[in-house]
């Protein structure tokens, strides 16, 4: 169990400096003691409160990174049940599911599926992040040959499955510092796994019967050394599997039990040959709580929802997605082509991009920032109004971009019409625009700049 904020109150400098962006070193150590604060942010901590306080500070779902670089994720880190509370922070990575049994034909297929269903959402890359591959064949240079063959045509990390250590050595060896997470350490082989895992660097799975056996495996891990570890209950039920997410969150969280303070690892694919079934038991995965979810295949009809509900869940509901306030060229547009603004909210911008683009028609786009507010939104906050966009659009530079004076606004807001023109001055008229976005083509189909 954890120390209580007055326990770690009483050890930190009771300076009151405010530079760990709390008010007050008590609330500093009340932050602490519910996971939701790091040490490291008070600069004047003694030595000897750090040796104290480091497992009390320590997130109570370790964070573990998989990977590295650009091909790196990190998992766990989670400090809330529910993302309402606060935000989830570490996104599940989506694996997909290779045997170095199948046919070059499937696993040809799988690498191209890997890197050709990607998907750009709200200016995010939505894609699958690593390959789960197994040793099915007991073979350790067909199992090393296959990482080294997908290692080489993707960019994935990789869940790397064997009962052998010498065919996870051999695999490992070929990636460099893309270090895999190893799969899986158990109750017969914990040590020999704990000794690779400590050797190379990498993560280990930590797969158990139920959450008894995981606790006491994870404990004799530590104590060989290892810290950084992901759980598998082996439950391959809905029900039960459902069951081991919550109890070990519950347990990491609210009862500080640290020997499940771990993320995990769910195998939907093991669950059901139903690929549609596949990815609603994948959506209950991403929100309670695996950390890796393993899929059977990248196809875009089960992918693509799986990547947007992953997107929603793990976007911050406190603060709203913004675009970067300037001027954004659409279709190659010249000195004639029309003049459009909206709102910096990332959704009003996609939306409205996208219907500019399909349109066809060259067009210059004004995003101002609204501090990611909705067109309707920010009007009503007064961030959208007639004499703050006409001060943006004078200083955008769009005037040294086209040769006419004539602004679309969205037609939701027409209200400000009045007070735009007077902003802008002689010479310039403001355009009605449509109130929707998919009328946009039609309306762009009747410009003319003079």
């Amino acid at each position: 169990m954890g120390l209580t904020g007055i326990q770690i109150f009483k050890m930190l400098p009771k300076t009151n400096c405010k530079e760990c962006g709390q008010p007050t070193c008590l609330a500093f150590a009340m932050a602490l003691a519910a996971g939701k604060a790091e040490l490291a942010k008070c600069p004047y901590v003694s030595e000897e409160a750090k040796a104290v306080l480091a497992e009390a500070s320590a997130p109570p779902i370790r964070p573990v990174k998989i990977g590295n670089g650009e091909r790196g994720f990190t998992i766990g880190g989670e400090t809330c049940l529910f993302r309402h509370e606060k935000t989830f922070v570490n996104k599940p990575g989506f694996a997909i599911f290779v045997s170095d049994t199948m046919s070059e034909e499937e696993i040809d297929r799988k690498i191209e599926n890997f890197m050709k269903y990607r998907y750009e959402r709200v200016g995010v890359l939505l894609k699958p992040d690593m390959f789960a591959v197994k040793n099915e064949s007991g073979d350790a240079e067909k199992f090393k040959a296959l990482v080294e063959k997908i290692n080489g045509k993707t960019d994935a990390t990789f869940t790397l499955m064997s009962d052998s250590t010498d065919a996870l050595s051999a695999a490992i060896g070929v990636l460099g510092d893309n270090k895999p997470l190893i799969y899986a350490a158990t109750k017969d082989n914990w040590s020999e796994m704990a000794e690779l895992a400590k050797s190379t660097g990498c993560p280990l799975a930590v797969k158990a019967a139920n959450l008894d056996e995981a606790a006491e495996l994870t404990q004799e891990i530590q104590k060989a050394g290892v810290k950084d570890m992901v759980l598998d209950t082996s439950s391959r039920t809905l029900r039960r599997a459902f069951e081991d997410q919550i109890f070990i969150r519950r347990l990491a969280l609210q009862k500080k039990f640290r020997p499940l303070g771990f993320s995990t690892i769910a195998f939907p694919n093991e669950m059901t040959d139903d690929p549609i079934k596949e990815a609603v038991i994948a959506s209950m995965f991403i929100a309670k709580y695996a950390g890796i979810i393993v899929l059977s295949e990248a196809e875009p009809h089960n992918l693509f929802p799986l990547l947007v509900a992953r997107l929603n869940i793990y976007t911050d509901p406190q603060r709203p997605m913004m675009m970067e306030e300037g001027i954004y060229e659409i279709n190659d547009p010249d000195e004639n082509s029309p003049v459009l603004i909206t709102t910096n909210f990332s959704l009003t911008y996609f939306v409205a991009g996208g219907e500019i683009e399909a349109s066809k028609v060259p067009s210059w786009l004004l995003i101002m920032d609204t501090e990611g507010l909705s067109v309707l939104t920010a009007w009503a906050a007064g961030k959208f109004v007639g004499d703050a966009m006409g001060i943006f659009i004078k200083k955008s530079g769009i005037a040294d971009k086209v040769k006419h004076r004539k602004v679309i606004i969205p037609g939701y807001v027409a209200v400000v019409s009045g007070d735009l023109e007077e902003e802008l001055g002689e010479g310039w008229e403001v355009l009605i625009g449509p109130r929707e976005a998919a009328h946009l083509p039609a309306y762009l189909k009747m410009w003319k700049a003079d």
